[in-house]
């Protein structure tokens, strides 16, 4: 899938269907002149439903489809018959979609699970018909409900990608070519800051037939968390992730400094980022002389000393299956 066609983020606008009218049929018959009120019930406006579906990757099609409307429900009929309910509209939508009332910023419906549904918007109550207003007083009553409107709502629609590692770092720090080289996945790979402007996704290969999914997030710079730079847009997408895996390349100036601006901006957007697993990697090592690598590594130890650190090249591929080995096993 192209960058272009990653959409995750959209606007929509969705109604239910008005309930259908209550009927004001008196019931004649050849031999029964005065047969009294038989008008039926309308039926009921369908409903606006949002539904889990992991055949979708993106929200996509809503580029071409903004507005969701729901059928009406049928008028009531002669013979106490009620009216057809409205056909529901089903609004599919990728697993790991959250949807928010536009207005009030409220979550109404977050996608966990394939199949998973809700219903977001109810359709109008069908109207009731006269039968049901007869009385000792009121014998042939020859008034009806109208059938309720349905109702109107915006909504916005994130989709949160899901992921067992999600990779975290400044911009350029190597992480789509980390994640070309543990993965078939192609992602657009340059020597300039915010290369990857969407996420990507690939399967990681490992030991015995395993896999698990990686994903490359957009690079992290000071005041993210606050909406600069990319921002918001994408780090909803490290929310949803089981581990993250934090890359800092050699030709950071100070190490430490940076450490602590990726972990203040996650910490800032979402306090519960702080619990999740963390892997500390320092890419790019092949730019590091073979001869003066092992102060190098002292050194980056020496200032960074609350976790464990992993030192990789995706070009000469140093680390990458030990890196693969620790993360499978954190996952499990």
């Amino acid at each position: 899938m192209t960058e272009d066609n990653f959409v995750d983020y959209v606007k929509i606008n969705a109604k239910s269907g008005d309930g259908g009218k209550g009927s004001t049929h008196l019931r004649r018959e050849k031999f029964v002149a005065k047969g009294g009120p038989d008008g039926g019930n309308g039926g009921r406006g369908g409903h606006i439903i949002f539904v889990s579906d992991k055949n979708l990757w993106t929200l996509y099609h809503f580029k071409f489809k903004k507005h969701f409307k729901a059928k009406n429900g049928g008028d009531g009929g002669k013979s106490r018959s009620s009216g057809s309910n409205g056909l529901d509209e089903i609004i599919k939508v990728p697993v790991g979609t959250v949807v928010r009332d536009s207005e009030t910023n409220e979550i109404i419906y977050e996608s966990i699970n394939h199949g998973d549904k809700k219903i977001v918007i109810e359709g109008g109550k069908g109207g009731l018909g006269n039968w049901n207003f007869k009385s000792s007083t009121n014998q042939t009553p020859k008034y009806a409900q109208p059938g309720l409107k349905g109702i109107e709502k915006k909504f916005t629609v994130e989709l949160k990608v899901l992921a067992d590692v999600g990779l975290v770092g400044l911009p350029n720090s190597g992480k789509s070519t980390l994640l070309s080289v543990m993965t078939d996945a192609k992602p657009k790979i340059a020597n300039y800051e915010f290369t990857t402007l969407k996420p990507n996704l690939g399967i990681v290969k490992h030991r015995e037939f395993n896999t698990f999914v990686i994903s490359d997030i957009p690079g992290i710079i000071k005041g993210a968390s606050e909406g600069k730079g990319l921002g918001h847009h994408f780090l909803r997408h490290i929310e949803r992730n089981a581990i993250l895996c934090i890359l800092i390349s050699v030709e950071s100036k100070n190490f430490q400094k940076t450490f602590k601006i990726l972990n203040k901006e996650l910490n800032t957007y979402n306090p519960e980022l702080n619990d999740k697993e963390k892997v500390l990697v320092i890419s790019k090592c092949d730019l590091v002389a073979p001869k003066s690598f092992s102060k190098f590594k002292k050194d980056v130890m020496s200032v960074i000393n609350d976790c464990q650190i992993h030192f990789i090249s995706s070009v000469t591929m140093d680390g990458i299956q030990n890196l693969k080995d620790i993360l499978w096993e954190k996952l499990n």
